[in-house]
């Protein structure tokens, strides 16, 4: 029987044969995210003889800033930035893991603007604050985000303290390799086979789509509802379903760039362990401190959702605003990043 160090040797050569550059892969990939915004302008051309093309724009327009927004929500930044350090550290070059989860959690909201241009009462149920179908999907998508976050915020958090423990190591003269920096220990061995099935960027897409079952932000219900008053108003059916396609088209070029820039800030910290142990360090513990915070929030909305809590802890964590705390979120890696590059940058570096 094959030892795990074989079956990771194989696993590897396989992959260095069989992926393609990482040149081609980013190509195809921002080639999907083009083609997703050229479908949206050829649906909003395709309904200029519908009739109310100007409020046609407008909500067009509309739904591509509400996409931009909700790509900088915090789950969605935990979700990219912890898998792609997934990958990243496996060697990997997961130029698409933005892309599939994205692509992922806007099929979710195409498919429900489909279905509302259709005229599908059954979406109307879903969306109503408070019915047992919204219940059941918030449910649905908050377990599953909060259940995924929680799990590589552990892993990932595993990685961190593996990582200060070969700092302290390397300060003391001791040799270091990018392996030293996997997760390892109890919480790696305990996530291992839950995880194992992450072993590709597109099965993140899985992922995004239980992601997006929950309908529960602002932007996402507010898109349905556009689409729904524009269709009483009189917008032609092929200008509404540019609607969600251009909410997706936003979506995923924001999401997609996020995961790039992921890609190459743990790159960057893995070629060299030796000089940028540090910012390794601090990257990983940043993504797997944020993980577990989104977790906690998502998973104390959805227990006060579910029984009805009337307990301030749950209250709030049901109330906080994930798209502000994304911000945040993308302002503190950027300036880590920053700063790293400064240092590198610096004369005697």
């Amino acid at each position: 029987m094959a030892t795990t160090a074989q079956m990771t040797a194989l696993h590897r050569l396989y992959r260095d044969r069989a992926s393609l550059p990482v040149r081609t892969r980013l190509l195809v990939t921002f080639g999907a995210v083009a083609a997703l915004h050229a479908a949206a302008v050829v649906l909003l051309v395709a309904g200029a003889a519908g009739g109310g093309q100007p409020l046609g724009i407008g909500l067009v327009l509309t739904a591509y800033l509400a996409g931009v927004k909700h790509s900088y929500d915090w789950d969605h930044l935990a979700a990219i930035d912890n898998s792609t350090r997934k990958f990243a550290a496996e060697h990997r070059d997961p130029v698409s893991v933005g892309f599939a989860f994205s692509l992922g959690h806007s099929s979710v909201v195409v498919l429900a603007g489909v279905l509302v241009v259709a005229g599908a009462s059954l979406v109307g149920s879903f969306m109503a604050e408070g019915s047992p179908g919204n219940l059941l999907l918030g449910l649905i998508g908050s377990g599953v985000s909060g259940l995924f976050l929680l799990a590589m915020g552990a892993f990932n958090g595993s990685a961190f303290l593996r990582t200060l423990k070969v700092y302290r190591g390397a300060r003391n003269g001791a040799p270091i390799s990018p392996e030293d920096l996997a997760a390892k220990g109890f919480v790696a061995r305990l996530l291992a086979r839950p995880l194992a099935r992450v072993r590709h960027p597109r099965n993140i897409y899985v992922i995004g789509f239980l992601f997006g079952l929950g309908f529960d932000t602002a932007t996402t219900i507010g898109l349905l509802v556009m689409a729904t008053a524009a269709s009483l108003a009189g917008v032609s059916p092929f200008a509404l379903l540019a609607l969600p396609l251009a909410f997706a088209a936003a979506m995923t070029l924001c999401d997609t760039v996020n995961g790039v820039a992921m890609m190459r800030m743990y790159r960057s910290a893995l070629t060299d362990p030796r000089r940028k142990l540090g910012f390794n360090a601090v990257i990983t513990g940043i993504s797997a401190v944020s993980a577990l915070f989104i977790a906690v929030i998502t998973l104390g909305g959805a227990v006060h959702e579910a029984f009805g809590l009337g307990d301030p802890l749950t209250s709030w964590l049901g109330s906080v605003d994930l798209g502000d705390a994304g911000l945040l979120l993308v302002a503190l890696l950027m300036s880590v990043w920053a700063v790293a590059s400064l240092r590198r940058r610096a004369p005697g570096e």
